[in-house]
């Protein structure tokens, strides 16, 4: 297949690129500095601008976004919601008219908003808050009626070259690891090898729909601490409380003090299969890779 992806040089799309590229497809990475994301991938994948996309492709995977871990004011929530939506947008209309066959697009488990201890599947309805209408915008804006699409709801992705995971190691390592407030909120994780391979099982197979990116076991945040500080052979220091994450951060600091217990039902009624279904090994794998 000849595969356009926006986001192609993050985190996740970086590896999903490297992934398809192991497999012999042909890969365009959508860049606004083309000649150095070639050159981060040696030279094996193509780059382009958005306006400049080849004349035909098999099908997109739509990977890009202003990222969320910063303080939000006005300015910057519209950038959040540009990055995702417009794009969107701007690639599904082209990704159209190329005749392209699939489009993949990430979407996340905010999707949801605040929901307690509720167990979340593919079937729930959406929350209210700014994450719950971003990422409900984000899924509207890749649908159509002439292309197969997916949307696959990514949690808290487990790596430590990347995410979440890199910006908590050195706190933990530092002696100053500890759960985020009362630590009752659930933290729906996978590890970064399941997120690509279920990028690529959404392309690759006849799937559409929305698609939990979770693993099987989420858990709370005092969970996740305890877990991680084991991985890491430290102590759990004290939380941090709800009202200085707030002040440091904003309205940010909601997505770190409110959870959504996702499960990923239809993931695994499709048949997908969890390589890491479990937290604890799964962190060992991503601290050790």
């Amino acid at each position: 297949m000849h595969v356009v992806i926006s986001g192609g040089t993050g985190f996740i799309g970086a590896h999903v690129v490297r992934y398809l590229l192991q497999r012999e497809h042909a890969v365009t990475v959508i860049s606004r500095n083309p000649a150095k994301a070639a050159a981060q991938f040696g030279g094996k994948a193509q780059s382009c601008l958005l306006e400049e996309l080849p004349e035909s492709f098999d099908a997109v995977v739509n990977l890009a976004g202003a990222t969320l871990d910063r303080r939000w004011n006005k300015a910057y929530k519209q950038e959040i919601i540009d990055s995702r939506v417009e794009l969107t947008t701007q690639l599904r209309e082209a990704a159209e008219q190329r005749g392209a066959g699939a489009f993949i697009s990430g979407s996340a488990i905010g999707y949801y908003g605040n929901r307690g201890h509720e167990k979340c599947t593919e079937f729930s309805v959406p929350g209210t808050d700014f994450l719950a209408n971003l990422s409900a915008q984000w899924e509207a804006a890749a649908q159509c009626d002439k292309m197969r699409v997916a949307v696959i709801r990514t949690g808290l992705v487990l790596h430590r070259s990347g995410g979440a995971l890199k910006v908590m190691l050195p706190f933990f390592k530092w002696f100053l690891g500890g759960r985020m407030g009362d630590g009752r909120q659930y933290w729906s994780w996978i590890h970064l090898d399941d997120i690509v391979e279920l990028f690529a099982f959404a392309l690759l197979n006849d799937v559409s729909g929305p698609l939990n990116g979770t693993a099987p076991e989420p858990v709370t945040n005092r969970e996740f601490t305890v877990e991680l500080a084991r991985a890491v052979h430290r102590p759990v220091m004290p939380p941090a409380p709800a009202f200085a994450l707030r002040l440091l951060y904003g309205e940010m600091a909601d997505m770190i003090l409110n959870g959504q217990r996702v499960l990923p039902h239809r993931t695994t009624e499709l048949g997908f299969t969890f390589k890491f279904p479990e937290l604890r090994p799964a962190l060992d794998a991503a601290l050790s890779a």
